[in-house]
């Protein structure tokens, strides 16, 4: 069971809690965050998601994501979605996000590091991760004309690519 802070439209904690899958009261909201791992030569570590994993089951995302936990920090969320999902220790000390969506029920932070990863390395998590691998913005873009990526609008690829080379990205 997994158990969620409660903030205000503002994002200021309210000192409530909530169970993952619980219905929303109103004008309440949680936090999520995604973390975009790009390499050297401009690509994006994506995963895919197990056939058996409830919601978007098989397809392909980004490099991870997931809701932060009661007492999370969006950077540490992010640190232990990185280090549960791929094994992959990560230091977010000092960063902010690149960038932050608000979204219907919440917040997603989401982080650009740039970092060369050997992929064969990982510790992929079974109950989430079938695969990983390194693709172009060109490879997600025709991933999600094909319905095998998570169908992200094309822009905010665009958007997460054009960031790696300019204002957001972090080296690791």
């Amino acid at each position: 069971m997994e158990i969620w802070d409660v903030y205000d439209k503002d994002r200021i904690k309210t000192g409530e809690t909530m169970v993952r899958g619980s219905k929303f009261r109103e004008n309440t909201y949680h936090m999520v965050v995604h973390v975009c791992i790009f390499n050297l030569e401009g690509k994006m570590l994506i995963q895919q998601r197990q056939p058996f994993k409830e919601g978007w089951p098989n397809m392909w995302d980004i490099t991870v994501g997931g809701s932060a936990i009661s007492g999370d920090t969006s950077q540490l969320a992010a640190e232990r979605e990185v280090y549960e999902e791929i094994g992959y220790k990560l230091s977010l000390d000092g960063i902010r996000p690149a960038l932050t969506i608000n979204f219907d029920r919440g917040f997603d932070d989401v982080y650009l590091i740039q970092q060369d990863i050997d992929i064969s390395k990982l510790n992929l998590q079974y109950e989430e991760v079938k695969s990983v691998k390194w693709a172009s913005k060109e490879e997600i873009l025709s991933m999600i004309d094909e319905e095998t990526f998570i169908p992200y609008h094309k822009s905010l690829i665009e958007l997460l690519f054009f960031m790696r080379n300019s204002k957001g990205i972090h080296t690791r």
